[in-house]
Formats: structure tokens, sequence, C-alpha cells
């Protein structure tokens, strides 16, 4: 019989930052490897004698398995310690990448691409019941700010840094370097956390169940909506920025380097207010980010508009999970792991449809409608999540 009562954890009375920093480590190697091959796409396609669209396979096929994991992994262990399971993923990961280094053909690099999505939704659907059980009593929202921030540190320094030691040395040691680092970040996974039992016996009833309480499904379908679009539109930034008159290559970069830096310091200034301010900044954000593309789509000649609205978006869009995770936290404390895992699965499933319908617009109306419906898309994702923080949680009516 599946039993659903809360498992006994100690709360730690203070925020314990040391294992809050091994989650960080640990969330920037995962998105530096799943985002390397992008850099060094021209170098690996070279070297296995494969076209450049099919070395871009390699990303593809993580995002596929990190759809088919994140909703199944809790129910696939359902009583195994958290901590453990971390440490697998981080383990995953490093074999991952250390089979890329030294495989010799695209089949083994797409098996073990595959190893490497299911261990970034691994890590991703429990982060959050780590986190918590890091955090102190009503700062669920700023432990989250730690896992979070690795992924702007990877998006501004790890993959930058990859494609240098790449130029520097070669694609195979590169991936090799961030396999045995990895490796080494999974041991610190398994010292510094304590045990992190499920808080549930994770099955697909109690998913159901968990969407189907009130606001859960409206708040979930919006959080889809806003990284939806998002990816529609920042997929193909690059084309967007490439309308400014006169505009170089290397300007281009440096946007997206300001995304990047956005991104770091919208992870630090929202860590820090979000547990009083996560409601607002749910429905605020998207809208901002929605202006901000406006801003890029429409102002094409205001290099200077369009500078700051890259910032703004980087800002708002870096610390998404912060806050829809926040709102996890908050709304169903009980049922941290399944709406861990649902965010995880709505994120996947938004970068999925992004990949097919944002090419498919670009190519057929150009990168303005894929801008356009992104930004109507965060508009309906910000009215949906203003709706579901207006039906009463599980932990209000306790």
């Amino acid at each position: 019989m599946t039993t659903t009562a809360p498992v006994p954890v100690t709360a730690p009375s203070t925020m314990r930052y040391g294992g809050l920093i091994v989650l960080m480590l640990m969330s920037f190697l995962l998105v530096t490897a799943e985002f390397l091959p992008n850099g060094v796409l021209t170098e690996m396609a070279t070297s296995l004698g494969i076209s450049p669209g099919q070395a871009g396979q390699t990303v593809t096929v993580t995002a596929i398995a990190g759809l088919l994991v994140a909703p199944t992994i809790g129910i696939l262990v359902p009583r195994l310690d958290r901590r453990l399971l971390l440490s697998a993923a981080a383990v995953a990961a490093a074999v991952s990448s250390i089979v890329v280094a030294i495989a010799p053909s695209l089949g083994a690099i797409l098996v073990a691409r595959f190893l490497l999505g299911a261990a970034i939704s691994t890590f991703w659907s429990m982060s959050i019941l780590a986190a918590g059980a890091l955090a102190a009593p009503g700062r669920i929202g700023r432990a989250v700010m730690f896992t979070s921030a690795g992924v702007s540190l990877a998006t501004v320094a790890g993959v930058p840094i990859g494609v240098a030691l790449s130029e520097v040395l070669d694609w195979r040691v590169t991936f090799l370097i961030v396999g045995l680092t990895t490796a080494v970040v999974g041991l610190a996974v398994r010292i510094t956390l304590p045990p992190v039992p499920a808080v549930t016996v994770l099955s697909l009833r109690i998913l159901g169940d968990t969407l189907m309480r009130p606001g859960t499904l409206v708040g979930m379908v919006g959080h889809v909506l806003v990284v939806l679009g998002h990816f529609l539109a920042y997929t193909y930034v690059r084309l967007s920025l490439e309308r400014l008159p006169d505009i170089e290559p290397g300007t281009v970069v440096l946007l997206l380097a300001a995304f990047g830096v956005g991104g770091v310091v919208g992870n630090i200034v929202i860590g820090i207010v979000v547990d009083r301010a996560f409601g607002r900044l749910a429905v605020a954000g998207p809208v901002v980010i929605a202006a901000a593309i406006a801003v890029v789509l429409l102002l094409p000649g205001a290099f200077a508009a369009v500078a700051v609205a890259i910032v703004i978006w980087g800002f708002f869009f870096s610390s998404w999970l912060i806050i829809v995770n926040t709102w996890v936290g908050k709304r169903m404390p009980d049922r941290l792991e399944a709406g861990g895992s649902l965010v995880v699965t709505g994120f996947q499933l938004a970068i999925a449809i992004a990949a097919a319908v944002g090419g498919l617009l670009v190519d057929t109306a150009g990168v303005e409608a894929a801008d356009a419906i992104g930004i109507l898309l965060l508009v309906i994702g910000a009215a949906l999540f203003g709706v579901s923080l207006r039906r009463r949680s599980v932990a209000q009516t306790r």
C-alpha cells in the first residue's frame, strides 16, 4: 500500500551553507556539461566525421532524457535516501562526460548524453528537497538560490571556460576534466548533505493528486508558458540582435554575456527577497521579461535600450526557477519532491515544444514572429500565476 505520511526530518536552525555551495557546484557542472557541445560543435563534428547538425543532437538527446526521467525517477526509487540519489546522479554525469571524452562514434556519445540528461533531471527533481533540508525555517527560497546560481555561473563562465580549454587542449580533454570534477563533487554531496529521506513515497497517483491541488495545475501551466515564451525568443536571440544596425559579431557576444551577468545579479537579489515576495515576483517577472523582449523586437535602432533590456531579461529569467520552486515550497511543503518533479517536467516540456515550434516559426515567418508569440505566452503565463495565487493552498488550510 502506498503511504503519503511525511518522514520526520530534522530541520536546521540556521542555513547550512557548505551543503548549499556543493549543490551550486553540482548544478554549475551539470549545466556546463549540458551545453558544452554548443561551444565545440565544429571541433566535435570534424573529429567524428559528422555534420554540425548531427553533433547538435548531443544537446537534444539530453532534453529528451530529462522529459522522461523527471516525472518517473522518484517512482522508480521511492524510498532511496535522496542524498544518495543526488550522489548517484553526479556519478552518472561524470561517467557520461568521461565516455564522451573517449567515445569513437556519435552513437556512443548519444547514449552517454542520454545518461547526462537523466542525471540532470534527477538533480533538478530532488534539488528542492535537498535545499529544504539545508534551509533555515522560512528560507527555502534563499536555499534554492544556490542551485539556480550554478546555472547562471555556468552560462557566464562554465561554458566559455570549457570552450577556451577546448581551444588550448582538445574538446575531448575538456569533457574529461568536466567528468572528473563532477565525480569529486558527487563525493562532496555525499559528505556535506544530511540524510534526505523521501517525504512521500512517490507514485503517478501522488503526482496527479499534487497537480490537482487548488491552484497547482493553473500555476504549472503558467510555468510552462513562461518558460516556453522565453525559449521561443531566447533560442533565436542572436538573430534578433543581428537586426541592430551595423552590429559587429563581437558586440553580439558581449550582449549575450550581459544576459548572463544580469542572471547572476538576479539570482542574488531575488534570492534574498523571494521568500517574502515570491507571489509578486511570479506575476511581475514574466511581464518584465515580455517587456524586455518587446524592446528588442520593436526598437532595433536603439542600442542602449536593447542592451538594458537584455540585462533585465537575464536578471528575471535566470531567477525564474528560484521563484517557481519557492512557490512550490510555500504552497505544498508536504510534496516538495512531487512539486519539484512537476516543475522540471514542465521546464523540459517547454524546451521541447520551443525546439519543435521555434525553428518552424523562424523559417516561415521570421524571428519577429517567434518574439511576438513569446511575449504573448509570457503575459498569459503571468496571468495564470496570478490566478493560481488566489487559490488557497494546502499550507494555508492547515
